[in-house]
């Protein structure tokens, strides 16, 4: 039996992002998500009013609790805050990084702007955590700040990626969302060569926890079995139909429809 997804991340109240966006994902795609809450926010589809960070021995006693019980076959990694939390996670994967493949989204800005992670941050995920991933996956603005360098054109995506890849990562991700133009082109860097994915551009403002939607949906394929690139194609895929089908809530960058692949979109 497999599809158990541990997800280390924060939890968002609106259910856009965060740990709520982060459950619907894996189950709407036929896993078992479980979690460990690593801060309380107060946000919305408008903006972050407040962050609650939730205690380090609290943390790892979450962890601990499913791993001991549940286990996983993927985690994934979302926001966590503060580069303590970071030292935290790092010790708590380091045992099971070499058989469960884990899902790194350096989650640093939410999609209103706001700032979801302390100073030091960015540099901790680099040096303890990019390590332990399978598969790191930056937007471009993410990536510019784990590699100091710019990312502003396809060719820089991948000089990216090959950074964080000898940084330790088995591969990188390099989402390029931020980027203008009529497609959007995601980016797969691994030891084969970069692998390119395009979907058309939508002109939408429901854009609120795309970031925490893929990687959930990648750490979903994987922990059911998919290779890699299937399970990152399939990932893209089900975050496109999302963006496309979503609901229309809120006043600002609203949720995406995670549950587009077990009931009718609501309209």
């Amino acid at each position: 039996m497999q599809g158990r997804v541990l997800i280390i991340a924060g939890s968002d109240p609106s259910g856009g992002a965060g740990i709520q966006a982060d459950v619907k994902t894996v189950t709407a795609l036929g896993g078992y998500a479980a979690t460990a809450i690593t801060a309380l926010t107060v946000q919305n589809t408008t903006g972050v009013s407040a962050v609650h960070p939730v205690d380090a021995d609290i943390i790892a006693a979450q962890i601990k609790a499913v791993l001991d019980d549940i286990g996983a076959d993927a985690v994934k990694i979302g926001m966590l805050g503060s580069v303590a939390i970071v030292d935290l996670v790092a010790e708590m994967l380091t045992p099971i990084a070499d058989d469960v493949p884990v899902i790194l989204d350096p989650v640093l800005v939410a999609t209103s702007g706001d700032a979801l992670a302390g100073d030091g941050v960015a540099a901790a995920i680099v040096k303890k955590l990019a390590p332990l991933a399978a598969i790191i996956t930056p937007n471009t603005e993410e990536a510019e700040a784990l590699t100091g360098a710019p990312v502003k054109t396809r060719a820089d995506m991948i000089a990216a990626g090959e950074a964080l890849r000898r940084a330790g990562a088995d591969a990188a991700l390099v989402k390029g969302g931020h980027l203008p133009g009529e497609k959007v082109a995601d980016v797969l860097v691994r030891a084969e060569g970069p692998l390119w994915f395009e979907n058309r551009r939508i002109e939408t403002a429901s854009t609120h926890g795309t970031g925490c939607t893929l990687a959930s949906a990648v750490a979903a394929g994987l922990a059911l079995g998919q290779s890699r690139v299937d399970a990152v194609a399939a990932a893209i895929g089900y975050v496109h139909t999302a963006i496309a089908t979503a609901p229309g809530f809120g006043k600002g960058r609203g949720p995406l429809n995670h549950a587009h692949t077990v009931s009718p979109t609501r309209r």
